[in-house]
């Protein structure tokens, strides 16, 4: 991977959440975008923050329910520990399939892939706008006589009306077998209309297709399936945990969710 093959004329989301969290694999032009969405929206590093710790708390939960499949899609940057690393502390066997869009997530690949002896990890470069590639991709790596987890955390967002995000998870979900989950979460605009508003603007600008929805709206992704208590919350009200650090309002604008096929 060169450095030419990454376009660094405008921001890219990935490298902006990498800033959010306080990471290092940005360029000036994503930390001027991130800035100004922090500008309009503070709680927006905290959302990052709090957004991989429910990640790390539902790949846990379904680890110890028995899901030893993990298809995660929309991976980002590395940031330690990775989907597999929680994954794999219960089970050491998990297999775990990454999928990203972005050149800059392939050049950090390495790190996705630093499996367990007995377990397994593959990266795939693909868009979530092409559900046939990655499934395609996934069938050459999983079982499909068992449950897969398929993991959209902060992807959706992402994925406007035009190009039907509903219609994506569920060709998504359709070839895997019963017992498969779908783990997601989503931006909203419940608690802070303007703001976001505001926010989406600056990444459209940028162009990408950004765009939050209500909770109603982000409840919709789960229909046809059986939510896993405590259902639709807040992201920090989702199996919270007492270990993790407080950041104060739980009214974070961010929804999660997993639901069992």
């Amino acid at each position: 991977m060169t450095l030419e093959e990454i376009d660094t004329s405008r921001p890219h989301p990935a490298r902006m959440y990498d800033y959010y969290l306080g990471g290092k694999d940005y360029y000036p032009i994503d930390e001027q975008a991130a800035e100004r969405v922090i500008s309009l929206v503070p709680e927006v590093k905290k959302g990052a923050r709090i957004n991989r710790q429910f990640m790390h708390r539902a790949v846990r939960l379904l680890a110890e329910q028995g899901i030893r499949q993990f298809l995660d899609i929309g991976t980002g940057i590395p940031t330690e520990p990775n989907l597999h690393q929680v994954a794999q502390r219960v089970d050491p066997s998990a297999r775990v399939m990454y999928v990203d869009n972005d050149p800059i997530v392939l050049r950090h690949a390495e790190a996705l892939l630093r499996s367990t002896p007995e377990g397994l990890t593959r990266y795939v470069q693909a868009d979530v706008r092409d559900p046939g590639k990655i499934t395609s991709a996934a069938q050459e790596f999983f079982d499909f006589e068992r449950p897969i987890a398929l993991s959209m955390v902060a992807l959706l967002h992402f994925v406007s009306d035009e190009h039907d995000p509903y219609g994506l998870v569920n060709t998504l979900l359709a070839p895997l077998p019963a017992g498969s989950c779908v783990v997601l979460s989503h931006v909203t605009g419940d608690f802070d209309p303007e703001g976001w508003a505001n926010a989406v603007q600056i990444y459209r600008e940028s162009g990408v297709p950004a765009q939050v929805r209500s909770r109603d709206e982000f409840a919709r992704f789960f229909n046809g399936l059986e939510l896993i208590e405590p259902g639709v919350q807040v992201a920090t009200d989702w199996h919270p945990d007492s270990n993790e650090q407080s950041d104060g309002d739980s009214r974070v604008s961010l929804y999660a969710g997993v639901a069992r096929k």
